[in-house]
Formats: C-alpha cells, structure tokens, sequence
C-alpha cells in the first residue's frame, strides 16, 4: 500500500467521524492566511484556527506570486475577506537555492526553461517586507493596508512581528 492509499483509509475515517455538517464559504473570521507550503508549518495549530475561519493559501517561500494575487482577490471581492496574514519561516528551502541556479538544474531536467519565478532570497526579513509591499500596493486587493507579516521560527513554533 503507498502513501496514497494510507490518505484514502485516513480519509474514510475522518469522514465517519465529520460532525460540522455545512461550513459557510465564506470565512468566519474574515481572514487570509498565505504562508509556505513548509510541512513543519501547521498553520490551523500555530494560530488556533478552526475549519471554515479562514482561507490558507501555501506556496514555496510564501511568495506573493500573480496567483497569491488571484486568490486573495477571489477571498476579498467575493468571499469577504479582509485581514491578510503572511508568514514566512526560519530554515526555508528557498534560502538554500538560487533562481539562476535552480532554473539552470529545471532547464536541464525538462529540456524547457520554466516561465515561473522562482523567488529564492538571502534575507528572510526583507523578503517578508516585500511581499507585505507587494499586498498593500497591488490594486487587485482593495483591503491590502490590513496586511500583517510575521517570520515563525520551526524550532520553537514562535510568531514574531515583522514591521513594513
């Protein structure tokens, strides 16, 4: 049995147990999340979220990517959200790449250069900065000056604030 099959026995039962009934579409809290995809990040327990309070959007490095805009436009204009947390973290993937770098290893393994950035950095603190920057001034997110930016560290599960 692979790892798949493991998730669909999971699955049945979670679905024996689901006791919610419906959840709105609507997020309770009227809040988006956008952070890494990283797997030592549990957002819903780090923040003490329930299903259905807020929208979770995870990419690597928790980038603010023209799709992250997509999605937090979609939240804000249709699904009423209007605070925006991003988290970044301590011990990324991202700062162990290059773009050059890892475009060059992608080329090389498809034959095809990717057309997507790939948003390596170096300092994890302005990288937070500019992806609140790239919130708060994008005119696709009318609710962008509700935006806070927070680094958690892995090892110990902790939030920090980190100011435009």
């Amino acid at each position: 049995m692979g790892v798949i099959d493991e998730l669909l026995t999971n699955n049945e039962d979670f679905a024996r147990r689901w006791d919610r009934g419906h959840l709105d579409v609507h997020p309770s809290r009227r809040l988006a999340v956008v952070t890494c995809m990283d797997s030592r990040l549990d957002v819903f327990a780090a923040l003490g979220l329930a299903q259905g309070e807020a929208h979770v959007i995870r990419n690597a490095g928790g980038a603010i990517t023209d799709d992250v805009v997509r999605s937090l436009a979609l939240s804000q204009l249709r699904l009423g959200t209007r605070e925006i947390v991003v988290i970044h973290h301590t011990d990324c993937g991202l700062e162990k790449v290059t773009d050059d770098a890892f475009r060059a290893e992608l080329q090389e393994l498809s034959g095809v250069a990717p057309s997507f950035a790939i948003e390596s950095f170096t300092h994890r603190e302005e990288n937070l900065r500019q992806s609140i920057r790239r919130v708060r001034s994008s005119p696709f997110i009318p609710h962008g000056d509700g935006v806070r930016g927070f680094l958690y560290d892995v090892d110990t599960g902790r939030l920090v604030e980190v100011h435009p």
